[in-house]
């Protein structure tokens, strides 16, 4: 999935992948909510790679959420992050896990999206998009990314966002 360069003020379209459509959806609404200095666009996707009919928009930031309630969401994730360019993992992916807050429902144990985030070296945010109040902090949380991501704020790269996202987290997957 290669990337233009960022137009300053232009769209700022990120990509929401996961096999939970009405979330998706939720929280791809909740984001075109927030006020963003930008025209924001968001594309929706089951999996990876787009279907070659579909017009490909510049995507600046990929969020793959995995239902932790879903092993078939987990598997999608899996299977699609292998047609994702390799210069995405320098700070333009990044996963979320939702339905951790319900983990005697879980199919997916939190270890094994901590242990996929790390080998991408990407970050990985927690979420219970069910709750509203939490998705709109979330579509917050995604839309400041994405203008980073997107060139839109001065002083800061992907790859900065990203670095600083990795020392902010809990305690490396070797010292677990």
């Amino acid at each position: 999935m290669p990337s233009e360069p960022p137009a300053r003020g232009g769209p700022i379209p990120p990509g929401l992948v996961g096999t939970e459509d009405a979330l998706l959806q939720q929280l791809a609404d909740s984001m075109l909510k927030e006020d963003c200095a930008s025209e924001l666009k968001v594309h929706l996707a089951k999996s990876l790679p787009l279907p070659s009919s579909v017009n490909r928009p510049r995507i600046d930031l990929i969020v793959f959420v995995v239902n932790l309630h879903s092993k078939y969401s987990l598997q999608n994730t899996e299977e699609s992050l292998r047609h994702v360019d390799a210069s995405f993992f320098l700070g333009k992916v990044c996963f979320l896990a939702t339905g951790a807050g319900q983990e005697s429902h879980c199919s997916i144990h939190r270890h094994t999206v901590v242990k996929l985030a790390h080998t991408y070296q990407s970050p990985l945010l927690y979420c219970d998009l069910e709750v509203e109040a939490f998705r709109a902090t979330m579509a917050q949380r995604l839309v400041r990314m994405l203008q980073v991501c997107a060139g839109h704020v001065p002083g800061v790269s992907a790859l900065n966002l990203l670095c600083l996202l990795r020392s902010s987290e809990g305690p490396s997957l070797e010292d677990m």
